[in-house]
């Protein structure tokens, strides 16, 4: 066993190397989802009777508990692993999957490992390496998320920083499985993606349909786990166990599937056929390398917009007379009455997230470079701009689906004018094509540095989703794109400047980006 784990040492040394950046960002973001709660939490439920409220408000709302669990305390430490830890838990897993899948099959896709298994490298060193790496940010989470609620109760901050980090490790050990089952590293980030979205809809499911989280589906859920850990309300350490098994033996299963494989092989291959047919041009090769996507974000799309279109109600009835929650949610959508506002916040929130999508359809150019099979395809009579135009219409034309289903999902779900929603939704197009643009741009101007373009859309994500609510200076909110839209529906007479010029922006970022492609060599 100790000569198959050798060198493991130094494969963890170049990942955490290699994600210096990137790996203390998400760090960062995962804490501060919880961290920054607190302080706002407080102004708004400043007194014991308005949190008693919320509680019984939050206890008879089944759309609301849906969207952030339970409330099982009315302490602002209960309170905040209520509003921030099922989403931490998420973000942790995302983190996790990433930074496992990138050391172990996407090594092995782009031939780095093959060249490092030809030195003293152990064949099961690569996966524990991995693994490991996941185990530095989770426990570097947990222990931000610890230290920042200790002063609101050390046994609740604890319980809720091991929760969040056991929560990121299992969601690791489920990425090691897929990164074993699957051929390349964008399916197996499909695969542990998809099981994140399955644990959160099964929780969500059972929390919608009963009180105190005593659903059955809320306990099949990991993330159903972390919300019973109950920090800050008589802590059930014991949950704690059921993350430590299930990680072990999620872990011992990558172990065993590791050791059954030769290196870059899958126990579900890709299948192989010639691009003929359908398949005669660069636009319908990239579509058939991306529908696949497109398919579950326009599914999940249209579900998350049916599911907040249906709290609209609940926000009005939790938001009461409460002047601060009002002032939150005008700020982020709009003073055109609380229904409106919450409708704008749910669309603006959709398009930061539509953001996330569109950088990553942009990157699949990187993916395709990086991994060698672009080469070959230029080699034949296809223009880079035909190659890369294929998938960036797949890119812009698939971000401007999932927001109208998304639009169609709040007007079904709210049950009233379905064309205000879909308006409000496809409003956020502009600020969604500049990011992508910028992605465009950084992958033809810089490829090494075209991950920055995940950063940007996290960065506007978290100004969008947390700016608001610690009342940050409108200057600072402004540096997102998301800043600069009309809040729909409700806002009035449609301001159409605003909305042409980040047009306009995002036509020019594109343009730099697709004559910058044309001027460099591929990405050996």
């Amino acid at each position: 066993m100790k000569k198959q784990l050798a060198g493991t040492g130094t494969l963890l040394r170049l990942a955490l190397r290699r994600d210096r950046v990137m790996m203390p960002v998400w760090i960062t973001v995962v804490a501060m989802t919880v961290l920054s709660l607190p302080a706002s939490l407080e102004s708004v439920y400043g007194t014991a009777a308005e949190r008693a409220r919320l509680l019984g408000t939050m206890n008879t709302n089944g759309s609301l508990r849906a969207l952030y669990g339970p409330v099982f305390g009315d302490s602002i430490g209960a309170l905040t692993a209520w509003r921030g830890g099922i989403f931490a838990g998420v973000l942790a897993g995302i983190m996790s999957l990433v930074v496992v899948v990138r050391h172990t099959r996407e090594e092995e896709e782009t031939g780095r490992q093959e060249l490092l298994s030809a030195a003293m490298v152990g064949r099961r060193a690569p996966l524990t390496a991995a693994l490991l790496a996941a185990v530095t940010a989770n426990v570097l989470a947990a222990l931000l998320v610890t230290g920042g609620l200790a002063g609101r109760g050390a046994g609740g901050a604890l319980a809720l920083g091991l929760g969040i980090g056991a929560t990121g490790m299992l969601f690791a050990a489920l990425a090691a499985i897929a990164a074993q089952l699957t051929e390349s590293a964008r399916l197996a980030k499909g695969l542990a993606g998809a099981l994140i979205g399955a644990a959160f809809v099964l929780r969500a499911a059972g929390d919608a349909g009963s009180a105190g989280g005593s659903s059955a589906l809320t306990w099949v859920s990991p993330l159903g786990w972390l919300e019973h850990v109950r920090a800050f309300a008589a802590e059930r350490w014991w949950v704690l166990g059921l993350f430590a098994a299930a990680v072990a033996v999620q872990v011992a299963a990558a172990y065993a599937l590791a050791g059954r494989r030769d290196l870059g092989m899958s126990f579900l291959p890709a299948r192989p056929g010639p691009a003929e047919g359908r398949l005669g041009s660069a636009g319908a090769l990239a579509w058939r390398l991306q529908r696949g996507s497109l398919i579950g974000w326009s599914l999940g799309f249209l579900v998350a917009g049916v599911v907040f279109g249906g709290m609209t109600d609940g926000a009005t009835q939790l938001v009461g007379d409460n002047e601060r929650t009002r002032e939150i949610i005008e700020r982020m959508g709009g003073q055109s009455g609380i229904a409106d506002a919450f409708l704008a916040t749910m669309a603006g929130m959709l398009g930061m997230v539509a953001a996330l999508y569109i950088v990553s359809a942009v990157l699949r150019l990187s993916g395709e470079e990086s991994g060698q099979r672009a080469e070959p395809l230029l080699a034949n009579a296809v223009g880079r701009l035909r190659w890369a135009g294929g998938h960036l219409a797949v890119a812009f034309g698939g971000s401007a689906l999932i927001l109208l289903l998304a639009g169609l999902g709040l007007g079904i779900g709210h049950g009233r004018d379905v064309g205000a929603a879909v308006g409000a939704c496809l409003a956020q197009l502009p600020a969604v094509w500049v990011i992508g643009a910028l992605a465009a741009l950084l992958h033809g101007a810089a490829p090494r540095y075209a991950v920055a373009a995940w950063a940007v859309a996290g960065t506007a994500l978290t100004l969008g989703w947390i700016g608001p609510a610690l009342n940050l200076p409108q200057a600072v909110l402004n540096l997102s794109p998301f800043a600069h839209l009309p809040k729909l529906p409700g806002a009035g007479a449609v301001t159409w400047a605003p909305l042409c010029a980040l047009t306009a922006l995002a036509a020019a970022l594109l343009a730099a980006g697709l004559t910058a492609l044309r001027r460099r060599d591929l990405a050996a």
